[in-house]
């Protein structure tokens, strides 16, 4: 029976047992998707990985993302976990990592950088595959009935409740403040009921941190239709939020950074940094932050 080698990290942190956790299955040739879902849910984690050889030698590495509940094209903890995974190890397929790796997955392809101090890799940082994309509004008692939340905690002031995308689609919803985040309790079915019929795959609800740059954010997200009632750490969906945020500013063109904290509620607190560039009418985020490495081993799959 092939031992295939795995790696878990802890995604938006730099404390072991904080962030997101992210197993990493490297020798992944020859498993079906039927395995690559079973074996994610024996992690029981929000997602792994999978490292495949790439379609196109010029590239690191095909990369599959599954939940627990179905694989997708894109997220953002397991390229930032995967990234660093991959650059300590400095070796892929007989080829050295360097600088920068990456990856092809179903949104396209993913450029990933990679974060050292003195030498050492500390994190990552990727590029989201997709540009913004703006969908559609919804309907704020919806969304506060969702939520258990009063309709008048969720704030209209810069935007409505609304579908944003980078790759992968979550609706984005302000909240007054944080207190009114820490109250939110899930109704799972409201929330799958209310996005059937739609692209958005869960609810990535925020608030702002009193700051000099009004940039510090909190955010959880909800996402029960991907396996997982909430979220500690959501690159993707933080990626979209930062790119949601530029959209509004009325500067045609320029760089915008936030940092935002998730998963205290989780007691798995998480920092990402975002970014997002906005150019000739085209938005484009980054996520980063720092990853650990908790545990590797094997998995005795044949």
């Amino acid at each position: 029976m092939p031992s295939r080698r795995y790696v878990v990290a802890d995604v938006f942190t730099t404390h072991p047992y904080g962030g997101n956790q992210l197993a990493v299955v490297l020798d992944s040739e020859g498993l079906t998707t039927a395995q690559m879902l079973a074996i994610t849910r024996e992690f029981n984690f929000s997602e792994s990985t999978f490292v495949l050889p790439p379609d196109d030698p010029a590239h690191t590495a095909r990369v599959r993302i599954f939940t627990t509940a179905c694989e997708v094209p894109f997220a953002g903890h397991p390229n930032v976990g995967t990234a660093y995974v991959l650059a300590r190890m400095g070796e892929l397929f007989g080829r050295r990592i360097g600088d920068t790796v990456l990856f092809e997955e179903l949104a396209g392809l993913v450029p990933v950088s990679i974060q050292t101090e003195k030498g050492v890799v500390t994190g990552a940082t990727l590029t989201a595959p997709e540009s913004l994309w703006l969908g559609e509004s919804f309907d704020v008692a919806a969304i506060a009935a969702c939520l258990r939340l009063n309709p008048v905690d969720v704030l209209l002031e810069r935007h409505a409740p609304r579908e944003a995308s980078v790759g992968l689609p979550f609706v984005i919803v302000e909240l007054t403040g944080t207190e009114a985040l820490a109250r939110i309790r899930l109704d799972a079915e409201a929330s799958c009921a209310l996005l059937e019929t739609h692209a958005a795959r869960g609810l990535h609800v925020y608030a702002r941190e009193a700051s000099a740059t009004n940039a510090r954010l909190r955010a959880r997200n909800f996402c029960p239709q991907l396996g997982s009632a909430e979220d500690a750490a959501t690159g993707s969906a933080n990626a979209a939020l930062a790119g949601l945020l530029a959209s509004l500013d009325p500067a045609t063109d320029g760089q915008f950074h936030f940092e935002v904290t998730q998963g205290l509620e989780m007691g798995r607190p998480s920092q990402l940094q975002l970014a997002a560039r906005k150019a000739d009418g085209v938005i484009t985020a980054q996520v980063g932050g720092a990853c650990v490495s908790v545990m590797q081993g094997v998995l005795d799959i044949d």
